[in-house]
């Protein structure tokens, strides 16, 4: 038996993700599912997220060059009046969405799934995470746009870059937020019967 830890991928390109394994002592491969977000459909923000989840690990862990390994799929959106809002289309609708959300609180809805291609199993949930907005000036919001960091990012925002200043606080897993909830990670993987220290990088 090999004492090398299972293989780990991740069926997503966000860096902040990738990351976030890493700094917890995973060595995940990364492969891109190419899902199309927006013809996934699903009654909630929060069914939705598990929706785009559990297609991008489905994706990938059908692929040649995942076999034998642990996929773990992801996807992010910020509820705010029961309506799910992913990455902004281009700078106006950032803009809008910035003044509408500042001074009120959302939640960040991220589905995780993790499928394992040698058994077939898969287990998959929802992390929800409170999110209170702060109340940036026009002058302020006009400026993160024009930095063009809210395009790349689930609500328009994130927690480890430029809008960080306009988060008044969180009530919740904060990696939820970056990306992935560790603690929901840890137990789905339980689920499937791996221990997560077992896919520790040595």
């Amino acid at each position: 038996m090999s004492d090398q830890p299972r293989r780990l991928v991740l069926a997503s390109q966000s860096p902040a993700r990738l990351g976030l394994l890493r700094q917890a002592g995973l060595a995940p491969e990364v492969i891109v599912s190419g899902v199309d977000e927006d013809k996934v459909s699903a009654p909630t923000p929060a069914e939705l997220a598990l929706a785009l989840a559990e297609a991008k690990a489905s994706v990938v862990a059908a692929r040649p060059d995942a076999k034998g390994a642990l996929v773990i799929g992801c996807d992010s959106v910020l509820e705010l009046d029961g309506q799910a809002l992913g990455k902004p289309s281009d700078a106006e609708e950032a803009t809008a969405r910035w003044k509408s959300m500042r001074g009120r609180a959302g939640v960040l809805q991220t589905g995780h799934c993790v499928r394992d291609t040698a058994s077939g199993r898969y287990a998959s949930a929802t992390a929800s995470t409170v999110v209170r907005f702060g109340e940036p000036s026009d002058a302020e919001i006009a400026a993160y746009v024009a930095s063009g960091e809210p395009l790349h990012v689930a609500g328009a925002f994130t927690l480890d870059g430029r809008s960080a200043p306009f988060i008044e606080g969180i009530e919740g897993d904060h990696g939820n937020v970056i990306g992935l909830s560790l603690p929901l990670l840890r137990r789905l993987l339980g689920e499937l019967g791996v221990g997560i220290t077992e896919l520790w990088r040595p």
